[in-house]
């Protein structure tokens, strides 16, 4: 597989433990933790341009589960699938991107939602960014597009701190369907992110002590 000049960082980057931030690092399952919960896998997509997009969704504000957060696709493994394959099944079901666009890079090491106990591997892949990526009525109500300049500026970066005493890194992003609005991804999906731009050699200087209150609408969980 040839990969884009513009991801061969991230390509070599993935699966090192020196990528995850030490939150991150805290959400990892023990060894006998794995056999008892339940897989999950998320697809990391970003397109092969010069300044990548990242494709995230806002999940639909009526879901039992993240309602309204910003996270990436994905969803449970079911019997006999891989990570990889449950990942692209999951981003045809909720945005509609064909399997066959989409080249898989790797993982990166895969970490605990504490919240459902869902062991997930995140599968970092890329795609040309052709076409249009259409939401799945009911569980996704938009889907973002957000080049990696944007999400380093450090102007667009801040930590949390949650109700539970967890603390991340989060990432405010402009809101397409708001004009002037933000949306802000905090949780696992910017351990994620975080981890994502640290491999792809992408991360600029930001103020980790700056902390921002998490946003009402995005904190439906009890838990992060």
């Amino acid at each position: 597989m040839t990969v884009p000049e513009s991801l061969l960082t991230l390509a070599r980057g993935l699966g090192e433990d020196l990528v995850l931030s030490e939150a991150f690092r805290t959400r990892r399952f023990g060894p006998e933790e794995i056999g008892t919960s339940r897989e999950a896998a998320v697809l990391v997509l970003l397109t092969d341009a010069p300044d990548p997009e990242v494709v995230l969704i806002e999940r639909a504000a009526r879901m039992r589960k993240h309602a309204g957060q910003i996270a990436f696709p994905g969803g449970a493994v079911e019997a006999g699938e891989s990570a990889e394959e449950a990942a692209l099944r999951e981003a045809w079901e909720e945005v509609r991107l064909e399997a066959s666009a989409v080249s898989v890079l790797g993982r990166l090491p895969a970490a605990r939602i504490p919240v459902s106990q869902f062991h997930v591997h995140a599968v970092v892949a890329w795609w040309s960014g052709a076409g249009v990526l259409v939401p799945q009525a009911g569980e996704v109500a938009q889907v973002l597009r957000v080049p990696v300049s944007s999400l380093v500026a450090p102007q667009n970066r801040s930590s949390w701190r949650h109700s539970s005493g967890r603390t991340g890194p989060g990432f405010s992003v402009a809101d397409p369907s708001e004009e002037g609005e933000r949306l802000y991804v905090w949780g696992f999906s910017a351990y994620v992110l975080d981890a994502v731009l640290g491999a792809g050699g992408w991360t600029l200087d930001w103020d980790k002590d700056r902390y921002v209150q998490i946003p009402a609408r995005f904190l439906p969980d009890l838990r992060p």
